[in-house]
Order: C-alpha cells, then structure tokens, then sequence
C-alpha cells in the first residue's frame, strides 16, 4: 500500500493495524499544500458487509466530535475499488501509559492527564456515543502532553439518525471488544450503555497508578479474565502496589518509593477507582463528568462523593486544606488559655 495514492493524498508508511482496519502515515501529493495525516483504510480481506458497516460507523461518529481530546476527522472517502477510507488527523505520540511511565509522571499529574480522557469521553456521550474500546493504546499523548482519544471503529451510536450504520449485537453473538478492559456487562452480552465505558475508564486509571490490572492474576487465559470481570472483586490499587514492594529482588530505593505511592494512594484513590470498578453499572459513577470531579476534590483537598459520609473524615479533610489557619487558631485558643490560668493565679495572690 505504501506510495498507493488515496484521493489527494500519497501513503507514506504504516502506522499500525487494528480489528478492522490498518492506518497509514500519508502526505498531500496534489501540491496544493503540504500536510500530514494519518488515513485508516479497511484491511484487504476483511471487507465484509459488516466490517464495512464498522467502518462507515466510525466515520459517521467522529464527524460529529469536535473535542481537543478527540482526534479530527478531516476527509473521508472511497478507494477506486469502493472500500471506504477516513482521513484523520496525524497524532505522533505515546499510548498514555508509556507516556505517564516514559515521563516519570507523579499521581497528581496522572490523575489530571486522565481528567482530560475524561472530558473527551462525557463529550462523546453527551453526543450520543459510547466508545467502548477504552484502553490505552486508543490513546495517544501527543508531545506537547494533550491526550487524543482514537479507534470509534466499535462505538455505539445511541440515536436513531444513524440507525442504518449502527452495529447492534445481540446476546449471544460474539461482542467486538478489548476483553482486557471490558465491562461485566459487555463479557455477558448485555445491553451496553456509557457505564460500560465508566468501568473501562476505572481499569485504565488503575492501570496508570497501580501499573497493574486489575486482575493480573487471571489473564493467563480467556475463560479465566472472564470469570474474573464478572464475579471477583479487583484488589484495591494500594494493595497492588504494595505487592510488588515484598518481593525479595527490589532494591531499597524502590521500596521507599513504593511505600510512597502506597500512601497517596490509600483512602480516597482506592475509593474513586473501585467505585468505577463496580460490577453493576447503576453503583459506579453516573458519569465519566461525576468521576472527573471527584478526582477534582481530591486534588483540592475535598471529601470525595464516592465515601461514605463520615464526620471524622470530613474533619481530617477540613483540617489538611485549612492547615495553617488550624495550627493558627489553636495557638491562639492555648495562649487564651494560658493568659486565663496566669490571671486566675494571680488573682487568687491577689485576694490573699
């Protein structure tokens, strides 16, 4: 394919290959100006009706996503031989993992990374679409560190206008999906709904912050992470984290580090990503909007929406976010008292 001309554009070299399609590096070839795209093309010999059917779906989505976090549709078509191509904008990047680990990146600056994917996914929702193939190597972090959401090959349009390009499976057939990140309901073959994408986006949180899945255990086999999905509740993210930190082999300098993520990552975090862990979907978050701004009071030093309401740990929190004025107030309720026991001393000297 490469050096085959595409509308006006030239294919330069290949980028990757997906379930469906494969993405190509391309230049514009009619001089009219120069550009670098990337053009995803249908793979040769999977053009099928459903798979053209796919495809066609996710250029019907993403002409309607406008989003900063969403990577642009620019131009769309069909080859000389009828097979549908979308032309897209060129993100050179890392998937967001390798980017959090390859920077070094801190908790707090995960969580605000993340936040953006965030606002990326309420968006596609509020427009009516759920993605439902979230998982980091469908998002790239591009070099000046803006995350770009990819691959709507799978994404379900929730209205009726599009309703000819929409891929509706029914129980029992095999559901297009990354097992890896899938919710319960998707392995079942459940209806799917913005839930479905809640639990992928809690899996890649906890991917990014505990560096694990969250059933590591039960990826040997496909039965096995299913089983899991379904029925086992996933280890907090402390938790596996301070798994790695017993093995004999860690230096000593690994382990203070790992106790230190240990630490930030008890409590709140562990809520907040278990909560979107949930096996029903009515118990996780209600939106990926509610599950950004409960990471959003947790950086501000507020009580997160997902605990339980306890007056202990809204002090804890009140105390931490006003520290200064706190440590303030109680020097000066101790001098008060100080001053009254000295006067009432000498007070009573006084009257003797």
């Amino acid at each position: 394919m490469e050096g085959r001309r595409i509308g006006p554009y030239q294919l330069l070299h290949s980028l990757g290959k997906g379930g469906m399609g494969s993405v190509y590096a391309a230049s514009r070839a009619d001089q009219e100006y120069k550009k670098t795209v990337a053009i995803k093309l249908v793979t040769s010999g999977l053009d099928s009706a459903e798979m053209l059917r796919r495809f066609r779906n996710e250029r019907q989505v993403l002409a309607g996503l406008d989003h900063p976090c969403i990577a642009h549709l620019l131009d769309g078509g069909s080859t000389d031989d009828g097979l549908p191509y979308l032309v897209m904008e060129f993100v050179e990047g890392l998937p967001i993992d390798k980017y959090c680990d390859a920077h070094a990146l801190s908790v707090s600056d995960r969580l605000k990374l993340f936040q953006k994917v965030c606002s990326a996914v309420q968006f596609a929702h509020q427009n009516l679409v759920v993605h439902r193939d979230l998982k980091p190597a469908n998002i790239l972090v591009a070099t000046n560190g803006e995350p770009k959401l990819l691959d709507f090959g799978i994404a379900k349009l929730m209205t009726a206008e599009f309703s000819a390009e929409e891929i509706e499976l029914n129980r029992g057939e095999a559901q297009p999906m990354t097992l890896r990140y899938a919710s319960p309901e998707q392995v079942r073959g459940e209806p799917i709904t913005t839930a479905s994408d809640i639990y992928s986006l809690g899996v890649l949180l906890y991917e990014l912050l505990a560096g694990a899945h969250p059933f590591k255990a039960a990826l040997t086999s496909r039965s096995e992470i299913e089983k899991a999905i379904c029925t086992q509740e996933p280890a907090k993210p402390s938790d596996a984290v301070r798994s790695r930190a017993n093995v004999a082999t860690a230096s000593k300098q690994e382990k203070q580090r790992t106790a230190k993520l240990v630490q930030e990552l008890c409590g709140d975090i562990d809520t907040i990503v278990l909560t979107a862990l949930q096996k029903q979907p009515r118990s996780r978050y209600p939106s990926s909007e509610s599950f950004s701004w409960d990471i959003t009071r947790y950086l501000n030093g507020f009580p997160v929406y997902a605990r339980r309401d306890d007056m202990g740990y809204r002090a804890r929190k009140f105390v931490r976010r006003h520290a200064a004025s706190v440590i303030g107030a109680a020097l000066v309720i101790v001098a008060l008292i100080v001053s009254s026991i000295v006067s009432l001393r000498f007070a009573h000297t006084a009257q003797a």
